[in-house]
């Protein structure tokens, strides 16, 4: 098939090349061989490629195979303008000679194990350069602070490559990127005042994980005060993307933009949130946690209706939780933890929050919130029906990929969570879509758990534990067959400890210390396997696991507190029972006992039912 210009093998399972597969494609401009399983050495396949096709050949992608070996002297194809490797085995340093290829527009070495040094020479003669990804190499970006590149790029993703510790001069003569990426990049520097002016039109831009600092070190004052500076035009910005996280920026917020996804978290932004959020109608995910705002929560967040998470942890928000806060009805996530929110749940809350009926992480623990947990939990429609759990929890926001075979306009931002599960400060994102909690610890709740929360069968962990809870425990909670963990820790809660609590199979983690529980534990393995300590300082509480033993070792361990026993189990009963099982069970023995064929025939079945 020589006439053969553009060749699409990508997606499927292909092994390998046969040596004279490509050979007689003189006229081939394009191959792509994308996510397949090609392995072996790069130098190796690029020796298939048709020699005749080097002056012809200008998009080539390899990207998501196993190739491995060291990238090899591709001059010779000297119309390449689309060089793919991405998500390879590739090892290594990025050879000078690349720098010679003129005619290249797209450079994607992203996710490799490729070392060195990348110097000017690898771009000397690249001025056609407009995608340029090497991010997750452990390549180190040494630049004169005088250079000037040959090219003007639409896409940097420079993540996890050494690019500080000061902040790169040479973006300051890129003024039309898109998309900014200079995560894990090593920078602890002062962001520059020309950044905001370049790349005022990118609308990803994610300078996470470095040391940045004083952002608004001179400017204590509001975003939209910072639109009278053309300096700062950052408030008229098109960014669906914005990802400041774990720098040490510091200043105020109102950022008066188009978003989509926005992470500021672990900062050091302070003062109110202004009431500023009612144009941000294309917000899906908000993290302004581990910083220290102040203040009350504006109304207007409310108006996020599309938002689906809302992560405003470890803060000092103060005041009762706005009542608007019903209309984010997209919510999947709600971390409000460790601020100073205070004051009664409002009357018209319970039911505002019982709205939120995709939620799966609800988290308002060590605030100072009074009132009783609401009723209408059954109404968290995530919770409360078993269905088919995702591992991870995504989220979509606008992106554009320069690759002609799968553009795509929406990508997926992949959310995580931190917080303290069984105990221990743990941090989920690839399996965050399986956790499904909620924690209301460390605050001022009063009343009862009420009943509705045996609806939640999907959920897997509840934090209840340092507020004033009363009553007793549900005889129905063995209904959450999904928990795995339970903490009702030093509330008021009294009663015996039901016997059903033993059939959530999945329980691994519990803590019913500090309450005022009375009676035996259920006598069962699963009870009995935990610390004592999860036991502890419930004075009228006795038997295993506890040394305090019961005065009456015949208690029986049904609990006052659960369903009378039906009255046709009387002594008789049970003595019936014990007589049907004997008789039953060497009915069986004994048939197994002196019948060899029916004996081979019970062991082979249990050892295909093991199998």
């Amino acid at each position: 098939m020589s006439s053969l210009v553009h060749l699409d093998l990508s997606d499927n399972q292909i092994e390998g090349a046969n040596p004279n597969s490509f050979a007689r494609l003189c006229n081939l401009q394009t191959l792509w061989l994308q996510t397949n399983h090609l392995s072996g050495q790069l130098s190796k396949f690029v020796q298939l490629l048709p020699r005749c096709a080097q002056n012809s050949l200008e998009d080539l992608s390899l990207s998501e195979n196993v190739l491995a070996g060291s990238l090899n002297n591709l001059t010779s194809f000297s119309s390449l303008k689309a060089l793919h490797l991405d998500a390879n085995q590739l090892s290594g340093k990025i050879p000078e000679s690349i720098g010679q290829m003129s005619q290249l527009e797209d450079i994607d070495f992203s996710i490799n194990s490729l070392k060195g040094v990348v110097s000017e020479t690898h771009f000397s003669k690249l001025s056609e350069l407009k995608y340029l990804d090497l991010s997750f190499n452990s390549l180190v970006l040494n630049f004169h602070s005088d250079w000037v590149p040959p090219f003007q790029l639409s896409d940097i993703n420079l993540a996890s490559c050494k690019v500080g510790p000061l902040f790169p001069k040479w973006l300051q003569t890129q003024n039309d990127s898109s998309q900014l990426d200079i995560s894990n990049a090593g920078i602890s520097d002062v962001l520059p005042s020309w950044f905001w002016r370049n790349f005022h039109r990118a609308y990803v831009i994610n300078l996470s994980q470095n040391l940045i600092r004083g952002i608004f070190s001179n400017l204590v004052v509001k975003f939209t005060d910072l639109a009278l500076d053309p300096n700062y035009p950052l408030t008229r910005a098109q960014a669906s993307h914005l990802d400041l996280s774990n720098n040490n920026i510091s200043g105020s917020l109102c950022p008066d933009m188009k978003l989509t996804y926005v992470n500021l978290s672990s900062n050091s932004f302070f003062g109110e949130l202004p009431d500023c959020w009612s144009d941000l109608d294309t917000l899906v995910m908000l993290d302004l946690s581990n910083n220290s705002f102040s203040g009350k929560l504006p109304m207007t967040i409310g108006s996020l209706f599309q938002m689906q998470t809302l992560k405003l942890r470890s803060n000092r928000f103060v005041g009762e939780l706005p009542s608007s806060l019903k209309n984010c009805a997209s919510l999947e996530v709600i971390d409000l933890g460790d601020n100073k929110l205070s004051g009664p749940i409002p009357t018209c809350m319970p039911s505002q929050l019982c709205h939120l009926i995709h939620i799966q992480i609800m988290d308002f623990s060590m605030n100072n919130i009074s009132g009783s947990i609401p009723k209408c939990l059954n109404n968290l429609t995530t919770l409360a029906q078993k269905g088919n759990s995702i591992l991870s929890s995504r989220h979509p926001y606008f992106r554009f990929t320069h690759r002609p075979d799968y553009q795509k306009k929406y990508i997926n931002y992949e959310d995580d969570a931190s917080f303290i599960w069984k105990g221990i400060m743990r941090n989920y994102k690839s399996t965050l879509g399986l956790v499904k909690r909620i924690d209301l610890s460390s605050n001022r709740l009063t009343g009862e758990i009420p009943s509705e929360i045996i609806h939640l069968v999907e959920l897997s962990s509840l934090n209840l534990s340092r507020n004033r809870l009363t009553s007793q425990i549900t005889p129905e909670i063995e209904k959450l067959q999904s928990l795995d963990s339970l903490d009702l820790s030093r509330n008021q809660i009294d009663g015996r400890i039901p016997t059903s609590l033993a059939r959530i199979d999945r329980l691994s983690f519990l803590d019913l210390s500090y309450n005022n529980l009375c009676g035996k534990i259920p006598t069962d393995t699963q009870l009995q396997s935990f610390d004592p300590l999860d036991y502890a300082e419930n004075p009228q509480l006795c038997g295993p696991p506890l040394k305090k033993m019961c005065a009456d070792q015949n208690e029986p361990t049904d609990l006052s507190n659960e369903e009378d026993k039906d009255e046709f189990i009387t002594q008789g009963f049970y003595i019936s029972m014990e007589i049907g099982f004997v008789a039953g069970l060497w009915g069986l023995c004994g048939t197994l006992i002196f019948n060899r064929t029916w004996r081979y025939t019970y062991f082979k079945f249990l050892n295909d039912l093991n199998d």
